[in-house]
């Protein structure tokens, strides 16, 4: 996460997620946008909504309620501030204990729980699977914000992982399994049938109606994992045009 340094109070000194007040008639989305020109001279080239987290503000000494509305941003050039705040840092969310506004505090505990994760791991199982992908750390992040990213661990070590997303067809609302993984030298414990057993239980709290994945003929082990959980081979033509 980036954090910056404040300048001035309230919690002068302290770390603090950039962004601001929304101006009349301004949507969040253009909001972040500005706010991020104005206080680290970068441009957005892309921003997805988190969600909105409940709070307290402060303006020239009065407290009030506000909503803040987090965004998951990719940002465009060097990072330059402006005198409402002394530095910035890249922080780990794990590593983040302290930061001003307790609408803040709300979102740093949301991607504590939900974005946390060693990459250096996740970039190991995906290229596993296959080792000409290249998984960029902000599409992970998407994922987690589409769907669900199911993740198994031994001894501290990722070493499964799968991902389910929701899918509204004009005949029913289903789900679709991709990317199920699990790390070589664990395979042949229960980790994959865990991992698709916990995907499919997403899928019914979320009132789907089917969950549908594809898996390739050569992976035979997992073809017979997804035959015993239930899964019906369905008889089709799988085309991908590559754009």
């Amino acid at each position: 996460m980036l954090v910056l340094r404040r300048n001035e109070e309230p919690f002068k000194g302290q770390w603090d997620l950039p962004g601001g007040f929304m101006s009349e008639g301004e949507l969040p989305s253009e909001t972040v946008v500005r706010e991020m020109e104005e206080e680290l001279n970068v441009k957005i080239l892309d921003a997805t909504k988190i969600g909105d987290f409940p709070g307290l503000g402060c303006w020239k000494d009065e407290w009030f309620p506000v909503t803040s509305h987090a965004f998951l941003v990719q940002i465009e050039g060097e990072i330059k501030l402006n005198s409402e705040n002394s530095a910035y840092q890249w922080i780990a969310p794990e590593n983040l204990s302290d930061v001003a506004f307790d609408s803040n505090q709300k979102i740093v505990a949301w991607v504590k729980q939900n974005f946390a994760v060693e990459f250096n791991q996740v970039k190991n199982l995906v290229g596993q699977l296959d080792s000409s992908a290249e998984i960029r750390e902000y599409n992970f992040y998407q994922a987690v914000l589409n769907g669900h990213v199911e993740k198994v661990y031994r001894q501290g070590t990722l070493v499964g992982m799968g991902w389910i997303f929701p899918r509204r067809t004009l005949l029913r609302k289903q789900a679709v399994i991709e990317d199920m993984i699990c790390d070589e030298s664990y395979r042949g414990q229960g980790i994959g049938k865990e991992i698709v057993l916990k995907l499919i239980e997403w899928a019914k709290k979320e009132g789907m109606e089917m969950v549908e994945l594809t898996s390739g003929s050569h992976r035979i082990p997992a073809n017979e994992l997804y035959k015993k959980v239930g899964f019906v081979l369905h008889p089709t033509n799988h085309y991908l045009l590559k754009l």
